[in-house]
Formats: structure tokens, C-alpha cells, sequence
């Protein structure tokens, strides 16, 4: 039952210093490929397999 606690414990800590740098920064948690609410925006560095194939979609249909 200790481990519970002192696991439980250590996870509340994690979250709530995650919220507070969410809330201090200001910038939403979300997905690096497609975690937006805009199917545009990626802030990753090179793209995913997934985001390369919507935008591979996406061309076939804009042309």
C-alpha cells in the first residue's frame, strides 16, 4: 500500500508542475503532427508518417 501512495503522490506532483507550466506558458499541450484543432499547424522538426500522408492527401485533392 505504500508503493500506492508514494506512486499516487509522485503522479499528482508531475501533473500539477505540468499545469503550472501550462498555465504560466501558455501554450496548450497538444500533439507535435495534427494535435491541433487547424489540420495545418505542425511544430514538429520532420514531419510523421502520418502527417506525411495528409498532406500527400491533401495535394491530390487541391489539384
Amino acid at each position: 500500500m505504500t508503493y500506492f501512495l508514494v506512486t499516487f503522490a509522485v503522479m499528482l506532483i508531475v501533473i500539477a508542475i505540468m499545469a503550472v507550466g501550462v498555465i504560466f506558458g501558455r501554450r496548450a499541450i497538444k500533439g507535435s503532427c495534427g494535435g491541433g484543432m487547424s489540420k495545418a499547424e505542425c511544430v514538429c522538426v520532420e514531419k510523421c508518417d502520418k502527417r506525411k500522408k495528409m498532406d500527400a492527401e491533401a495535394n491530390l485533392q487541391g489539384s
